[in-house]
């Protein structure tokens, strides 16, 4: 009996027991996910899969569209099979495009083949650009190649950058061109908002105004724009500087010397009066107004480093008869504009602008008092158009030696550009105009001018010297008569060392200043060859001043203009 019992029992059991087990088959397989909505950006959604029995993930095949039937890619599971309760990541990559998409996710029993069912639902992309710092706020001041500040714009469309047509003369955008891949905007994976750098320049501010800039970023497409952010730019102001007075001097020197990075900036300890290179208004100096006194009268500036024309608080200097600028860092590699301000100093009378890495003068360059202008040692081409006796009507004297970016002997063999070269190498022809004008002083030595001198004989423009005028000067020679009449009042003139050559004309053998002129020196010496392969140096060079001149100017005593060596006294040597 009991033994009957037992069986029966451990006859129960194992029918439950089996009852259980194919139960817990489909009940325990399970997931806690049957939907799964994500946005446009992807990510990673955790699923718990129970199971009692193998399992393994599929994701089904496009079920519409041009392609149906093709794999899903953009979905990952991992682990992609397994046993038992495990729990997966569900890996969603972005989206590559504005529309929605969906997918249907399967996890089957392996042992049953029951199927556990999850659809995923993505958002498309909407349009977007979103700045980093939508606020940007600038110095008035900082130094050249350090005006300019980045954004960083996360977005999905290409676009232009639209600076308002009040900022334009502030702010600018840096062509793509000039910048790095990080500035490039690369949109070569659909829709997904990528980060681009963009980079903006600006100029200083020299007024006492604060200035602001709303920059918009312009779609190049028509498309609907969920966010598109703007970018405000505020420049803070200028410290006014009051014109026509002695503390607006002193303040624009400053600025000057700091915007040019001056290697001896003013000491602010003193007063103006003991500032180096500055001298200032007196009443007993000849010319002087009393609204003048200690006001610049004078100012020199050595030794600087500046990539810019002359900085806008030069105009303030409206008492200035001479300005003297020399001496600019690496000078032969920058190609710098002299800028609009200088011009409005109506009572400059002296201008030197040396060395400093001019290539160009303003269109509208035009001082109606310049008595003096040199502009040697710069980077020159060409001489400027706009030097001419219109816009320089007072004008006596023009220097514009040793333009060479490089010395070149022989331009026929160089490895340098044109470009690369400066020295007035564009002029076609020797600057006839220049002889024409009459100044007292035109020193053009050391470049790169090159052909024969005009001769002037047939040009209706250059009078003749006259039996008249050479009766009237007790040392003109009778020969003179009929000749050019060349620079007549010209004290100095120098075109040494180009690469001059032909005939020397009879108008500057027969020159009643040609002694003064030192030619031996300062006229006949030419050098190397020009780029067509002449030689330089003049054909009709005479062996000696004395030799030849002499024997036109027989009642005129000759300018001595070789220093003579005084005897050795006392070891020392003197001239």
């Amino acid at each position: 009996m009991k033994m009957r019992n037992y069986i029966l029992v451990l006859a129960a059991v194992l029918v439950a027991m089996a009852a259980c087990t194919n139960d817990k088959g489909v009940v325990d397989f399970k997931s806690d996910h049957k939907t799964i909505n994500i946005g446009a950006s992807g990510g990673v959604e955790k699923v718990h899969i129970s199971s009692s029995d193998e399992w393994v993930v599929s994701v089904a095949p496009q079920q519409e569209g041009e392609n149906e039937g093709a794999p899903n890619p953009w979905i990952t599971v991992s682990p992609a099979n397994g046993r038992g309760s495990v729990t997966c990541d569900f890996i969603i990559d972005s989206a590559l495009t504005t529309k929605p998409r969906s997918a249907v996710v399967r996890i089957q029993n392996i042992a049953t083949n029951v199927e556990q069912r999850i659809t995923i639902n993505q958002e498309g992309y909407t349009y977007n650009l979103e700045v980093d710092d939508s606020d940007v706020e600038v110095k008035k001041y900082a130094e050249y190649g350090k005006r300019y500040f980045d954004v960083t714009v996360k977005t999905n469309f290409d676009f232009e950058v639209e600076i308002p047509q009040s900022a334009q003369h502030w702010v600018s955008r840096e062509p793509a061109s000039k910048l790095s891949e990080a500035y490039q905007l690369n949109l070569n994976r659909g829709v997904r908002p990528r980060e681009v750098k963009v980079r903006f320049n600006w100029k200083i501010n020299n007024s006492a105004e604060v200035r602001l800039a709303d920059i918009k970023f312009v779609p190049k497409s028509s498309i609907d724009i969920e966010r598109n952010d703007v970018l405000s730019i505020m420049q803070e102001a200028a410290e006014p500087i009051i014109p026509e007075t002695r503390s607006g001097d002193s303040l624009a020197l400053l600025n000057i010397a700091n915007t040019m990075q001056c290697w001896n900036p003013y000491d602010t300890s003193v007063s103006m009066d003991s500032w180096g290179g500055i001298t200032l208004w007196e009443e007993r100096m000849p010319g002087c107004k009393p609204e003048w006194v200690g006001r610049v009268k004078r100012v020199e500036i050595f030794l600087c480093n500046s990539y810019e024309g002359l900085p806008y608080e030069v105009r303030y200097l409206t008492a200035a008869e001479e300005i003297y600028i020399f001496s600019n860092e690496n000078s032969m590699l920058k190609s710098i504009n002299l800028g609009e301000d200088i011009l409005e100093l109506k009572n400059l009378k002296r201008l030197t602008v040396g060395a400093f890495g001019l290539s160009s003068l303003p269109r509208n360059f035009a001082m109606p008092n310049l008595e003096y202008l040199d502009l040697g040692s710069n980077n020159f081409q060409r001489i400027p158009d706009v030097i001419n006796p219109t816009n320089l009507p007072k004008l006596r004297a023009l220097v514009m030696n040793a333009e060479q970016r490089h010395a070149v002997s022989d331009l026929s063999n160089t490895v340098y550009s044109v470009e690369a070269l400066g020295g007035l190498i564009e002029e076609e022809k020797f600057p006839e105009r220049l002889l024409k004008w009459g100044l007292d002083t035109l020193v053009l030595s050391v470049n790169y001018l090159h052909g024969s001198l005009p001769s002037f004989e047939d040009d209706p423009e250059v009078p003749k010297w006259t039996e008249a005028e050479v009766i009237a000067a007790d040392t003109l020679p009778m020969a003179l008569v009929g000749t050019p009449k060349v620079m007549p009042t010209t004290k100095t003139f120098r075109i040494n060392h180009n690469r001059l050559s032909g005939e020397l004309p009879q108008w500057l053998l027969m020159h009643p200043a040609l002694d003064w002129w030192v030619p031996f020196s300062l006229i006949f010496p030419q050098e190397g060859r020009y780029s067509d392969g002449t030689k330089a140096g003049f054909s009709n060079e005479p062996s000696s001043l004395v030799d030849y001149y002499k024997n036109w100017y027989p009642n005129k005593k000759l300018a001595n203009t070789v220093e003579e060596e005084i005897p050795e006294e006392d070891g020392i040597i003197t001239k």
